[in-house]
């Protein structure tokens, strides 16, 4: 009865001993995540700068198209595209067949950027990653707590080991048993290391940053294409209307001069005819061959016809001086940069720190019986533990002048970046500004026409074939001031 008691007294109080250590741990530990906790966000968020409090609203002309059968059909703005693959007459943009699928540019770019896009699933899973990893350094400020079961049999005795040569005569002396079981519980909380584990935190910090930099950059390239593709397809529809309007002109000049004579089909005739027809051909190819790859960036099938809604003409108030502002702080490059340096100053401090010893506190509980003689059968221990390399020939040394040479490097690369990147956001912005103009400059041309349009008879396919071309141009100049933009957008680091 009386062992049990003191038994029973002796785990009561290697348990509080173990709390004691494990609650000094954990506060060591504590204070040490807390300098790591960012005060701040690491890199904000940003926007465009706002437009005007009323803009002027800026729309696209809309026009009468004029059709084969000599009737006038209503004007249908570029909001409602035709659907002219297999036609060679343009369909009513208010009648819209059950295969044909209307759909905004809006629309399109959030079908093509969305969670199924490999890339920006690829990216999203990139920052993951790096989240992951940061997690993982600063779990290493906590101690390391473990456990340990050893169970032996040797099968064999461990021998005599005190002899008595006057009595000749050998005592066992049972000091290592055969059979033995020991457990033993330990906690282990660095002390000096934690120091080294705050800088490889900066280092994880800095990669999640770069991480989420570079998160943005597939999803914008993905709706640039998607856009690209978009405005091709409404470019190559009013060019197959052109081409239409044109081959309609020869067969009507062709039959207007047979008809004076004995009906004949010259060389000449069937040059322009076979011409003609050929333009007709190319131009639905090219419809149908941008349908289709407009259907797979947007995962539909490909025989899927579509009806392009036209987007608004793009208004944008950016001045030079914000793009340039907003590009030096939060460019991916100068992002990436930046955070390279942070890494580099910080494994500069890692490479200084093997000069420090390494000191752990440790602390235990230990039940075992392969030691009985020189060991309680149970106990628990608190300690520290400190090793140091005294001499290693010069490899710290030269690890430190290594990593400060790599840390000047980062560091004389960042205003290097900065300067890159502005001069780039000046000439992207010089020639968003030119090409702004053009398109401003395109549209009031096809405004222009509907004079023309207007005192036109409605037979003459030289109108509508010009007005065509028109607006396909018109089309180009918006697709390249959007491109310019996004161009823009990129340097600026807007997502």
């Amino acid at each position: 009865m009386f062992q049990s008691c003191k038994f029973a007294q002796i785990v009561r109080l290697a348990r509080r001993k173990i709390l004691i250590a494990l609650t000094f741990c954990l506060l060591l530990s504590g204070v040490a995540v807390a300098q790591d906790l960012p005060a701040a966000p690491s890199r904000p968020e940003l926007a465009l700068p706002a437009a005007t409090e009323m803009p002027l609203k800026i729309t696209f002309p809309r026009f009468s198209t004029v059709k084969a059968n000599n009737s006038m059909s209503p004007a249908s703005s570029f909001g409602a595209m035709n659907n002219y693959v297999g036609s060679s007459i343009p369909l009513n943009a208010d009648i819209i067949l059950p295969d044909v699928r209307r759909i905004t540019l809006d629309e399109a770019q959030q079908m093509a950027g969305g969670s199924s896009n490999p890339l920006v699933r690829l990216a999203a899973l990139q920052v993951r990653v790096a989240k992951e990893h940061r997690l993982g350094v600063q779990s290493m400020y906590f101690p390391n707590i473990g456990g340990q079961l050893e169970n032996l049999h040797f099968n064999k005795n461990t021998g005599p080991v005190l002899t008595l040569d006057r009595l000749g005569a050998t005592v066992p002396v049972d000091i290592i048993g055969k059979n033995q079981t020991a457990f033993n519980f330990s906690a282990i909380q660095p002390v000096t290391p934690l120091f080294a584990v705050h800088q490889l935190v900066k280092i994880a910090r800095a990669d999640e940053t770069i991480a989420r930099a570079k998160a943005g950059a597939p999803a914008a390239e993905t709706a640039a294409n998607v856009e690209k593709n978009y405005f091709d397809l409404m470019i190559a529809q009013r060019e197959l209307v052109s081409a239409e309007a044109d081959s309609r002109k020869i067969q009507v000049k062709w039959l207007s001069a047979s008809s004076s004579g004995p009906p004949s089909v010259s060389p000449q005739q069937e040059t322009d005819i076979i011409g003609a027809e050929k333009e007709v051909m190319l131009a639905t190819s090219k419809v149908k061959e941008l349908t289709a790859s407009l259907n797979n960036l947007l995962g539909l099938p490909e025989e899927t016809k579509l009806d392009l809604v036209t987007p608004e003409p793009l208004t944008e108030d950016t001045s030079m001086g914000d793009a340039v502002d907003k590009a030096v702080a939060a460019n991916i490059e100068v992002v990436e940069a930046e955070q390279t340096a942070v890494k580099a100053r910080a494994g500069s401090t890692l490479s200084k720190m093997q000069y420090f010893p390494s000191v752990a506190i440790v602390g235990g509980y230990t039940n075992q019986n392969a030691l009985n003689i020189i060991l309680p059968r149970d106990f628990s221990y608190i300690g520290v533990i400190a090793t140091y390399t005294v001499f290693d020939f010069g490899k710290r040394e030269h690890g430190v002048k290594e990593s400060d040479a790599q840390s000047e490097m980062a560091r004389m690369a960042v205003p290097l970046t900065k300067a890159k990147v502005s001069a780039e956001v000046k000439s992207s912005y010089f020639e968003l500004e030119r090409l702004r103009k053009l398109s401003q400059l395109a549209r009031q041309m096809v405004s222009a026409t509907q004079v023309v349009q207007a005192s036109a008879h409605s037979d003459d396919s030289d109108v509508e074939s010009a007005q065509a071309r028109l607006e396909a141009d018109m089309f180009r100049a918006e697709l390249e001031y959007r491109q310019a933009y996004s161009q823009l957008k990129r340097l600026m680091g807007v997502k």
